[in-house]
């Protein structure tokens, strides 16, 4: 028999030990049987297009984690999360309306409603970086595939990682597209007129723009802002004409590089080249909208379409897609199945749905090229959590398809320029 005392100081440390094991029978605590991560994108208004989109690229991805397929991706055969036993991944999507305000409202429910572990998004650089404001401030995980504004990782944030390339690194390769148009095809690219809409992503694209522009000894001649959702850009096409601007450089989404390229026919504006900077130059709808009329725009672009054919994880993700929607990969598609990929990958290895050990296996990172559907190299974070793999090509719509133009090594068509004018076209 224990003195009355002891006994009692050993139940004290008995049952919560009982407790932590799961009772007499030393059972370990159950696992974590989901892993909730939110998602904020724009599924209403004037962006919704791309949000849908987005959605299915980020649904397939965590079916593929979630299920069994015979992928050679990280997951890509296992059943859920292995390092936790199994747990499956839970996307809990948000509409942020395309709108700042409404993004900060959702980032904030997601954390303290929905208690997720991570969140991700939000597609414009106006969105992400207050919802992203508010992940670091909570101690979220902050995971971004799209927005290009070089500020976002320059804030110091511990918390948000992001996968493509900012608009200094868009910007770089398009001049040097540029120069390599005229020094291995004997073409002219000549002056540059920048629109751009009058967002944090316009703005910090025409920043980048204008600084290699001067690098490179190109004169700007042609500098124009335009306000968001505008609705007729019969004057800005008309300054663009009276400044004898050769190459338009254009940083916009898809409803508005509907519309000016619609003007630029109307008012048969003639450029040597229109040049995109991904968004709403490679948007679904931007063909689909224009048909023969978006022939010859070129775009930046981080994904093309040619790697379905020369990459092969990218023909079975494509076919995976393409079975389930009708439609094969596209626009941004590639970069929401990547990333929610790449966090899979790093919940599994932290092994943990606490937010900090997650944010640990994020910074660790090391995703290997073989087994992404992007033309990179792989993902790898630096001290500012940019990948440092991100890197961009530039496409020319032939035939109604994006085609691979630069760099030459890689190109699956020729470059057409000069564009051929409205009048010349059949």
């Amino acid at each position: 028999m224990f003195p009355r005392r002891t006994a009692t100081l050993f139940l004290a440390v008995l049952f919560p030990a009982m407790a932590l094991l799961g009772g007499c029978g030393g059972t370990p605590p159950k696992m974590a049987r989901e892993v909730r991560i939110g998602v904020i994108y724009p599924l209403s208004g004037t962006m919704a297009a791309i949000g849908a989109d987005q959605k299915k690229g980020m649904e397939l991805a965590a079916e593929i984690v979630n299920g069994k397929y015979d992928l050679e991706l990280p997951l890509g055969k296992d059943e859920g999360l292995p390092n936790l036993g199994g747990a499956k991944i839970r996307l809990i999507f948000a509409d942020s309306q395309g709108l700042p305000e409404v993004a900060i409202r959702e980032a904030e429910r997601l954390i303290s409603q929905e208690k997720v572990s991570v969140l991700m998004g939000a597609y414009s650089s106006s969105t992400t970086a207050p919802a992203s404001e508010v992940a670091e401030r909570n101690g979220i995980p902050f995971v971004n595939a799209e927005s290009t504004r070089p500020e976002l990782t320059e804030r110091g944030f511990k918390r948000f990682f992001r996968l493509i390339p900012d608009d200094r690194g868009f910007a770089e390769k398009l001049f040097a597209f540029l120069g390599d148009v005229e020094r291995r095809k004997g073409i002219r690219a000549g002056n540059i007129g920048l629109v751009y809409e009058n967002s944090l992503f316009g703005q910090g694209a025409a920043g980048a723009k204008r600084k290699f522009a001067a690098a490179a000894g190109r004169q700007v001649v042609a500098d124009i802002p335009y306000p968001k959702e505008t609705v007729d850009a019969t004057s800005e096409v008309l300054m663009l004409r009276a400044a004898g601007v050769d190459t338009v450089m254009m940083t916009s989404y898809s409803k508005d590089a509907i519309l000016f390229q619609r003007a630029f026919k109307e008012l048969r504006f003639s450029p040597v080249a229109v040049i995109g900077m991904e968004a709403g130059h490679v948007a679904p709808d931007f063909v689909g909208s224009l048909g023969p009329d978006a022939e010859y725009v070129m775009t930046s672009a981080t994904w093309s379409a040619d790697l379905i054919d020369t990459k092969p994880i990218a023909g079975k993700v494509d076919a995976l897609f393409r079975q389930k929607h009708g439609t094969g990969l596209s626009g941004y598609v590639p970069h929401s199945f990547t990333a929610v990929m790449v966090v899979a990958d790093a919940v599994n290895r932290a092994g943990s749905t606490e937010p900090e050990k997650i944010r640990a296996a994020l910074k660790a990172t090391d995703y290997p090229g073989s087994a992404l559907v992007m033309p990179w190299e792989g993902v790898r974070f630096d001290d500012r959590n940019q990948n440092v793999y991100g890197t961009n090509v530039v496409l020319q719509i032939q035939g109604g398809k994006y085609w691979t133009v630069w760099p030459f090594e890689v190109a699956s068509k020729d470059v057409v320029w000069p564009m051929p004018a409205w009048d010349a076209r059949k």
